[in-house]
């Protein structure tokens, strides 16, 4: 056993040996295994029988709950920043290697959905423009619709497939981010790129769909919403005043793209269930965003690309109560107007400076423009370019309706607008993932330890501040004040209050 064991050693140690590519060697890197599926709980059951006999009572009771417990969402505040939640603090250590890359289905975020979503909400745009009677003087073909509808499904089902993968063979990953604030709304995501796919759908390859395949999309919709919204009224730690945040109108949306889908099939009361649910939870959502509570600190004080979720649900609540109703009303015209409102807030916002979307194009660094200025390309921007392919196609239907010069220069100049950033968005996608090779990074996200970090009172008194604590920290920072009343961010300058004093 011995001389074989050397033999195999060293035909492992030929180059050209199939088990060492690298693909294979991180497979086999047993610092993995805690997220793998199988081998990770293969791998705690060894380790419970292994170390069983050191422990004491306690231990025994809590090492194993701790293993399958989420993790805490409090937890993902105190070692994430950003608008994302997605750069780990300096202070915070990980529980997977950080010296080299990880294996690539580990690198593979859920928000690489949002491709799927940018590219299909655009295959709508086109179809919307090539058949529409006030867009008709553009002679725009409708083979562009067929051509971008055949592309967002070979993504959908190539994205879907590697992310099913992911599941597979890494579901410690995929549950990390489904417990993650804001990585959780993504999972919505593949859901509504099917249902714009449907509404999307070709002419040439079929007129009307069964409404069958509503109650098929729908179906598991509903099932993660239910457990989200049970989660935002629960009054938790997962409630809606702790971990509100723009991506959560990717939860809200789907509801209005359901009731458009199931609306143009000719349905009627699932529709309007749907489109009844979607319209208290935006406005609870919208109102808690705007007022921006103490409990929320999610969301950045620069211009950011996850703001444009805002005109997501009223542009898409617009059209889906016109299919419903049959015109559009003024029904549909209140959400259309709310939509085009914070659209235009939002282009304000970039003091009539460069194009935003020169800025995704990494190889123009000299061009300096304040709109999304400094901040890290990252996937999940595809997500947020199908609220601006919203507002293009729901004025295209309000042009429709109210057929004049202004109407027709706002339908062609948002779908420009949607249509440009989307191709910025593939040129810097491409840049990063065949140049720069940095399109999918470590992912930090999921791999926080459940155990905070040791802090100094100074650390505990920011994140108070930050209202990531709860009262356990209040009475926590009580204890370290000093006699003199002062706190401890006082401390932190002690040659300012010197100074005075000697004034």
């Amino acid at each position: 056993m011995a001389k074989g064991t050397a033999a195999f050693e060293v035909a492992l140690d030929v180059p050209n040996h199939p088990n060492n590519h690298p693909s294979l060697k991180k497979l086999q890197d047993k610092r993995y295994d805690s997220f793998k599926t199988w081998s990770g709980k293969l791998e705690r059951q060894i380790t419970n029988v292994r170390v069983r006999p050191r422990e004491d009572s306690t231990e025994k009771t809590a090492g194993p709950k701790a293993e399958k417990d989420a993790l805490p969402v409090d937890r993902y505040f105190d070692a994430l920043e950003g608008p994302e939640l997605e750069t780990l603090r300096p202070s915070e250590q990980i529980v997977l290697p950080d010296d080299n890359t990880w294996p690539f289905l580990l690198r593979f975020p859920i928000s690489s959905f949002g491709i799927c979503l940018g590219v299909s909400s655009q295959a709508i745009m086109w179809k919307t423009l090539a058949t529409s009677a006030s867009t008709k003087f553009l002679h725009i073909s409708i083979y562009v619709n067929l051509v971008l509808w055949c592309i967002a499904v070979a993504l959908v089902v190539i994205i879907g497939s590697i992310y099913l993968l992911k599941m597979i063979v890494y579901f410690e990953a995929v549950r990390r981010e489904y417990y993650h604030p804001i990585r959780v709304n993504f999972f919505f995501a593949p859901w509504i790129a099917l249902l714009f796919l449907a509404i999307g759908m070709p002419p040439s390859l079929a007129e009307d769909l069964h409404a069958a395949l509503w109650y098929v999309l729908m179906t598991p919709f509903l099932i993660l919403e239910l457990k989200i919204y049970g989660q935002w009224m629960s009054g938790g730690r997962r409630r809606l005043s702790k971990v509100a945040n723009p991506t959560n109108h990717l939860s809200i949306v789907g509801n209005f793209v359901g009731a458009l889908l199931g609306a143009s099939m000719g349905l009627k009361e699932g529709p309007l269930f749907f489109f009844a649910v979607g319209l208290a939870h935006y406005t609870v959502l919208f109102v808690t965003l705007y007022q921006r509570l103490p409990t929320n600190e999610t969301l950045p004080k620069e211009l950011h690309p996850v703001f444009f979720l805002f005109v997501a649900a009223p542009s898409v609540a617009s059209m889906a109560w016109a299919k419903i109703q049959g015109s559009f009303d003024y029904g549909s015209r209140i959400p259309y107007f709310i939509a085009l409102f914070l659209y235009f807030t939002l282009a304000s916002l970039c003091h009539l400076s460069y194009p935003y979307f020169y800025h995704t194009l990494y190889f123009c660094y000299a061009v300096r423009v304040n709109f999304f200025r400094g901040f890290k390309f990252s996937l999940s921007w595809w997500a947020y370019t199908f609220p601006m392919t919203g507002a293009a196609i729901a004025t295209i239907r309000y042009s429709n309706e109210v057929t004049n010069v202004v109407t027709q220069v706002l339908a062609v100049i948002f779908s420009a607008v949607s249509t440009l950033t989307v191709s910025a968005l593939l040129v810097s996608t491409i840049v990063h993932a065949f140049v720069l090779q940095d399109l999918f990074p470590n992912d930090m996200a999921i791999a926080i330890s459940n155990r905070k970090p040791r802090q100094h009172h100074q650390r505990k008194w920011f994140h108070l501040r930050r209202g990531s604590s709860d009262e356990n920290e209040i009475e926590h920072y009580l204890k370290f004040t000093n006699s003199d009343g002062k706190d401890i961010e006082s401390s932190l300058h002690p040659t300012t209050s010197s100074s005075d004093s000697s004034h």
